[in-house]
């Protein structure tokens, strides 16, 4: 991961908010899927520092959330808890890179944000929205295509400050 995990949670409480489907994909109230990979420390721990990062933020785009960890190494078993538990979005931590298109797979019928703590998860398709470090400021990184396959809809004028993938 380039961008420190408190870095991410403050852009993801951001954008979050711009996606027009985010609040009828919620409800009441968002429930993010926190995704590490079992045995790798690194995910693991991102994906704890994730979760601590968003406790500290009361409400995303104006709804309160909740924070659940799910640890597996398959894009399917993933994917179900996230149509099980009615996730609004599900970030991946580390660990992942032999899954991307798994996760790309597995998550095209969700309408679900799916957010990547590792840049090279965009490209793929992996998620919708990534994070990296360009001249050492934040960059949000978006997977368009994969973007309407989830039903996320970011308005143009977001659009136009991230880097977009096809």
């Amino acid at each position: 991961m380039q961008v420190p995990t408190n870095v991410q949670a403050e852009l993801l409480v951001k954008v979050a908010g711009f996606d027009r489907n985010y609040k009828a994909r919620a409800g009441a109230k968002a429930i993010i899927l926190l995704a590490a990979a079992p045995g790798d420390a690194g995910s693991e721990r991102a994906v704890l520092e994730m979760k601590s990062a968003l406790a500290r933020v009361p409400t995303i785009a104006d709804l309160p959330h909740e924070e659940q960890i799910v640890k597996s190494s398959s894009a399917a078993v993933i994917a179900a808890a996230a149509r099980e538990r009615k996730a609004a979005i599900v970030y991946l931590g580390p660990g992942y890179a032999g899954q991307t298109a798994a996760l790309r797979d597995a998550f095209s019928s969700l309408n679900v944000l799916t957010v990547g703590g590792v840049p090279d998860y965009v490209p793929s398709g992996a998620v919708v929205l990534g994070f990296d470090l360009v001249s050492g400021r934040p960059k949000l990184l978006v997977h368009i295509q994969q973007a309407r396959k989830q039903r996320v809809a970011f308005p143009a004028s977001l659009l136009n400050l991230m880097k977009i993938y096809p």
